[in-house]
C-alpha cells in the first residue's frame, strides 16, 4: 500500500513541474455527488479552498461552499456555491462564479456492484465580461464561463474502485466577454469576444486505499476530459468564428487524502495536474497544478 502511494505522488508532483495547463468547468469536481453513500449522516458541509497555477503566471484562489442532503439511501442533493480571485499581469479580479445544483440516485447493491446516477445544473452568477480599469479581460481572469450548463452523469462502485462518467451541455448562453487580443497589451490570451463553449464529457477510474485504522483514505486516480468541438466567438466584423485546437483530449491525474478525525469531521487535500492537454484552451481553464483544502463535516 505504501509503494503505490508513494508511486502516485511522485508522478502527480514529477508533472506539477512539467504540466502545461488543466480544463476544468465543473465537471471534474462533481464527482463528490456520487459519495454521499459514504456517510451515515443525513447532512454534509463542505468548506474549501482550493489554490490553482495557471499558465502566464496566473494565479487562482477559489473558495466555495457545498452542502449535501441525503433524504434516504437511495436520493441525496448537493448544492455548492463558488468564487474565485484571479490575480497576474493584468491585475486582479474577483467575484461569485457559478451555483450548482445536482441530484444523485443510488440503485440497490448486486455482486459487489453499485449503480448511481445523477444529473443536476451550473447556474452563472455573472456573464463572464468582468473588467480591470475598464479593459476587458481574458476568461482567464473571470469567475463563470456565463453559461447554463446541464450534468448528466453514472457511477459504478465495484469493491475498492470507482467508474464514473460524466456530460456536460451548455444549455444558455449568457457570455457577454469582449476580450480581443488585438486591442490588448498582452498577447498571451485568443480573443474570446462573445465566447461560446462546447460540451464537455468526462471518464474517471477511482482506486481507494484505506489504513487499518481508517483514518486515512488515498483515492489516486485519472480523468479523460473530452471538449466534443472547436469553440467559437464574434470577430470585429460579427462573423463567429472557429477556434482551432479547441476541441480534443485533456487527461488529469489526481490525488486525494483524507484523514477522518471522527464519525462526523473529516479533512481533505486534493492535488492535481494534467498529463495531456489540448492544442489550446480559450476558456481560461489552464492550470499547471491545482491543490484543495476541503474540510467536511457531517451531522
Amino acid at each position: 500500500m505504501k509503494k503505490i502511494v508513494i508511486i502516485s505522488t511522485f508522478v502527480l508532483f514529477s508533472n506539477f513541474i512539467f504540466a502545461q495547463g488543466c480544463s476544468d468547468a465543473g465537471i471534474c469536481t462533481i464527482n463528490h455527488a456520487f459519495q454521499t453513500d459514504e456517510k451515515e449522516l443525513k447532512n454534509i458541509v463542505e468548506v474549501a479552498t482550493i489554490f490553482g497555477a495557471g499558465e502566464t503566471d496566473v494565479t487562482y484562489i477559489s473558495p466555495y461552499i457545498s452542502y449535501t442532503r441525503k433524504f434516504n439511501e437511495k436520493f441525496a442533493v448537493t448544492t455548492k456555491v463558488t468564487f474565485s480571485s484571479a490575480n497576474g499581469n493584468l491585475g486582479t479580479s474577483a467575484d461569485f462564479g457559478d451555483a450548482f445544483i445536482i441530484g444523485n440516485y443510488t440503485f440497490k447493491e448486486k455482486n459487489n456492484k453499485k449503480w448511481s446516477a445523477l444529473a443536476g445544473w451550473k447556474i452563472p452568477f455573472t456573464n463572464s465580461n468582468r473588467k480591470i480599469n475598464d479593459l476587458s479581460i481574458p476568461l482567464e481572469y473571470q469567475s463563470s464561463l456565463g453559461t447554463l450548463d446541464l450534468f448528466l452523469g453514472t457511477n459504478l462502485k465495484y469493491k475498492k474502485w470507482d467508474f464514473n462518467t460524466t456530460v456536460q451541455i451548455p444549455i444558455s448562453n449568457n457570455n457577454k466577454n469582449s476580450y480581443f487580443k488585438e486591442f490588448s497589451n498582452s498577447s498571451d490570451f485568443p480573443t474570446t469576444n462573445l465566447f461560446q463553449r462546447k460540451s464537455d464529457a468526462l471518464v474517471r477510474a477511482t482506486y481507494s486505499i484505506k489504513t487499518k485504522n481508517e483514518k486515512f483514505t488515498f483515492k489516486p486516480n485519472v480523468l479523460f476530459i473530452y471538449h466534443l468541438g472547436e469553440d467559437t466567438y464574434q470577430n470585429v466584423f460579427g462573423n463567429r468564428k472557429n477556434i482551432k485546437g479547441s476541441d480534443g483530449l485533456t487527461i488529469n491525474g489526481n490525488l486525494i487524502t483524507t484523514y477522518n478525525f471522527n464519525k462526523k469531521n473529516s479533512l481533505e487535500l486534493s492535488l492535481a495536474t494534467p498529463f495531456l492537454i489540448r492544442d489550446i484552451r480559450p476558456d481560461g481553464l489552464t492550470r499547471k497544478f491545482v491543490a484543495g483544502l476541503i474540510y467536511k463535516i457531517s451531522f
